[in-house]
């Protein structure tokens, strides 16, 4: 029975998303501490965060909030 967000499957695999992204930015050359390194740590935390709000919403809004998840994980493409 999933009582809060961290019961979710999709959650906790994100959250291992958010364990490979931060050991994968400390590879990264200092000199991508404040940019690509940065960007990919804030990426990755925000997917795990958009499910836990998502899981508090209503129905109908749930489906937003899974698109605004979608759409966090292409931070760099907005960029370009």
């Amino acid at each position: 029975m999933i009582t809060n967000y961290r019961d979710l499957v999709v959650w906790q695999k994100a959250m291992d998303l958010v364990t490979f992204a931060y050991r994968l930015a400390r590879e990264l050359p200092a000199s991508e501490l404040y940019g690509l390194r940065s960007q990919i740590q804030r990426a990755a935390v925000s997917i795990p965060a958009n499910i836990a709000e998502g899981q508090g919403r209503d129905q109908k809004d749930k489906a937003g909030t899974i698109w605004e998840t979608i759409s966090d994980t292409y931070p760099s493409r907005r960029a370009r």
